[in-house]
């Protein structure tokens, strides 16, 4: 029998506004759609938290035996630069900055995202789309929202006519914002003048003459709106009517909040059962933003080579660190919290190591199954990460007393004590031990000093491609060739 028949799960619905009792739509089987990053630029440290979210909670469902389709998207194009509309799109403009084609952008930022999550190990998730490789699609979804009255062309460009989808359904249903506010707040924008109202979003934008990554379509050769991209995406492999879609607080209102106009003015229904947002990630009791200074990039976290944190931290206690809030709170990233949390993973981690060295006793002063439940029932309860970790260290402070002698363990307790500590610790939660990362540390070093030493040879005997793709394959890997006057170092990512 699965364990999700003797696990009922409430999930915080955005939606309703309230936790609900979680029932899949097919029984065993979950669709999940996580909106994914934009990559033009290396991935944000807040974003890091957002996926590691639902990378635990991909866990958790398969830890109880959901079969879970996890998509989860690369926007490669329409993404533009204020998300009202007009401007330029973030990956064109980054390409026209640096002289090179767009995609060199989007293949060196998808290459830093995934090295990135690894780095965090990160589960991949069953399907990753990306926003270019769905044109048609989304020419066809837009065409039903036109063909069902709800968009409009103009000069090129499709736009979702908000007012008129409002007369029949609720606009800000999700974020509960009222179109009469909406109306009230909105600002006049140079280049809008080709929308009806001010708050239609864009479904397809015709292209200028200077825009570089443009397809052809019905209407003009452009590219798709942004908030397109995800409803063709998510309802491509899930369904028209899927489990979960989650994604960063930042984007229930406009992202979120037109997705689901989208969705029930294409195929007449909502697309989504439950919405899920993680919370935000601020540094030092502000908000992360780079103009300001108060700014931390994920590499700069992991090496201390920065002037915020006092050194760095392995990958595992920053995520320890991350998961010790719910992932619906603000979290507050500090050089003080992470060095509690390193204290406090390294106990953890110290403890797990004696339980190898632990006797048992005929008899049990400590109810392993009754602190297993609880375990459970914590991430039963909407993914209660901070209430599961104190449980954990219920069971730090027994182990312990078991190597002190002041507490006895039988030979069942301590195999289901071992069994599900594993279970909570690097199965759901996703950590890694420490001495463990440093090992394989050491075994990447030897790897990667062999190819060093084979490229060395390479050049010597003039054999240059061969030399260019050791060094090109290795940094699609995420590990950086350094050559120099003492010889060749290497950095990873």
């Amino acid at each position: 029998m699965p364990l999700y028949d003797t696990n009922s799960i409430k999930i915080y619905n955005t939606l309703s506004g309230e936790k609900e009792v979680f029932e899949p739509i097919t029984k065993g089987h979950i669709g999940m759609y996580v909106c994914g990053p934009t990559v033009y630029s290396n991935v944000h440290l807040g974003n890091v938290r957002t996926f590691m979210s639902f990378d635990m909670i991909f866990r958790y469902f398969k830890h109880l035996g959901y079969k879970v389709r996890y998509v989860r998207n690369i926007t490669d194009a329409g993404h533009l630069e204020n998300d009202d509309d007009v401007g330029e799109d973030k990956i064109t403009k980054k390409a026209r900055l640096e002289a090179i084609e767009p995609m060199e952008i989007v293949q060196r930022y998808t290459v830093d995202f995934h090295n990135v999550l690894r780095t965090f190990n990160f589960l991949p998730p069953s399907i990753e789309p990306t926003a270019t490789g769905h044109i048609i699609e989304q020419i066809e979804l837009i065409q039903d929202i036109i063909d069902n009255g709800f968009a409009y062309i103009k000069n090129g460009s499709v736009y979702f006519d908000v007012h008129k989808y409002n007369t029949s359904n609720e606009y800000g249903i999700l974020s509960k914002r009222k179109l009469e506010d909406l109306i009230h707040n909105t600002r006049t924008l140079d280049g809008q003048s080709d929308k009806i109202n001010p708050q239609d979003f864009a479904l397809w934008k015709k292209a200028e003459p200077s825009h570089i990554m443009r397809w052809p379509s019905p209407w003009s050769d452009g590219f798709p709106g942004w908030h397109l991209e995800c409803t063709a995406m998510s309802t491509k492999y899930l369904g028209d009517f899927f489990d979960i879609h989650g994604g960063g607080m930042d984007l229930k209102f406009p992202h979120h909040e037109c997705e689901i106009a989208q969705n029930k003015a294409a195929k007449g229904q909502d697309p989504v059962k439950y919405w899920m947002h993680a919370n935000m990630l601020e540094l030092n009791g502000s908000r992360m933003s780079k103009s300001t200074g108060n700014y931390i990039n994920p590499a700069e976290l992991l090496s201390g080579k920065n002037d915020i944190m006092s050194k760095g931290y392995s990958p595992s206690v920053i995520r320890f660190f991350m998961m010790q809030a719910s992932y619906k709170s603000v979290l507050d990233l500090t050089d003080e919290g992470l060095q509690a949390a390193e204290k406090g993973f390294n106990r953890l981690m110290d403890a797990i190591e004696l339980l190898d060295t632990l006797k048992t006793d005929n008899t049990s002063t400590f109810n392993v199954i009754e602190w297993k439940q609880k375990c459970y029932a914590a991430m039963n309860d909407d993914f209660n990460t901070p209430i599961l970790i104190a449980h954990l260290f219920e069971s730090v402070k027994f182990i312990n007393q078991l190597k002190d002698g002041s507490a006895t363990l039988s030979t069942d307790d301590l195999k289901i004590l071992k069994e599900t500590i594993s279970v909570f610790v690097f199965e759901v939660l996703g950590l890694v031990n420490v001495k463990k990362e440093a090992s394989g540390i050491d075994k990447l070093t030897g790897a990667v000093e062999i190819l060093i030493n084979l490229r060395k040879e390479a050049r010597v005997n003039k054999d240059f491609a061969l030399s260019d793709k050791i060094r090109d394959e290795l940094l699609e890997a995420g590990i950086q060739l350094q050559d120099g006057k003492e010889g060749t170092t290497f950095t990873t990512n």
